[in-house]
C-alpha cells in the first residue's frame, strides 16, 4: 500500500503553484469511508466513492514520471468500475489535466469562482467536470 507520506511527497512535486497536501491530510482522507488510492507513489488518483458516485479528490504524478500515460491508466481503471457518475474540480489554468479529463469523456458542468488559492496569491476558478458511462 502507498503511504500517506509518499503520496504527500508526490503531491508536493506535482503541485508547485498550490499548497500541497500534507501526509496528515492524506492519512485523514485515507481513513474515511469510500476513499481509495489508484496507483502508487509515483502517480496516483485519490477518490471517494459513495452510492455509485465517485469524486476525484486529487490526481498527481511526479514530474519524472509524467507523459508516460500513468495518470491516463489510473483514470481508465477508475472509469472501468461500475459507477453512475464521476465528478472532479480542476483549475482552469491546468491545461494538461483538462485535456486528460476531456479525452476520457468528462464534460464541464459548472464553474467555482476563486476556488484555488495559488502560492502567488492569485485566485483561480475551478471547472467542475462530470463523467457518466455511455448507455
Amino acid at each position: 500500500m502507498t503511504t500517506p507520506a509518499a503520496l504527500a511527497a508526490t503531491h508536493a512535486l506535482a503541485f508547485t503553484d498550490q499548497r500541497p497536501w500534507s501526509a496528515d491530510e492524506f492519512a485523514d482522507l485515507m481513513d474515511q469511508f469510500g476513499v481509495a488510492v489508484i496507483g502508487d507513489a509515483h502517480s496516483f488518483i485519490l477518490t471517494r466513492t459513495i452510492a455509485g458516485e465517485a469524486e476525484i479528490l486529487t490526481l498527481a504524478t511526479a514530474p519524472a514520471h509524467q507523459r508516460k500515460g500513468l495518470a491516463r491508466n489510473h483514470l481508465k481503471t477508475l472509469l472501468e468500475q461500475r459507477l453512475d457518475r464521476v465528478f472532479l474540480e480542476v483549475a482552469v489554468n491546468n491545461v494538461p489535466a483538462i485535456a486528460l479529463y476531456t479525452a476520457a469523456g468528462f464534460q464541464i458542468i459548472g464553474r467555482r469562482r476563486h476556488y484555488y488559492h495559488l502560492t502567488s496569491g492569485e485566485m483561480v476558478d475551478a471547472q467542475v467536470m462530470a463523467w457518466a458511462p455511455k448507455p
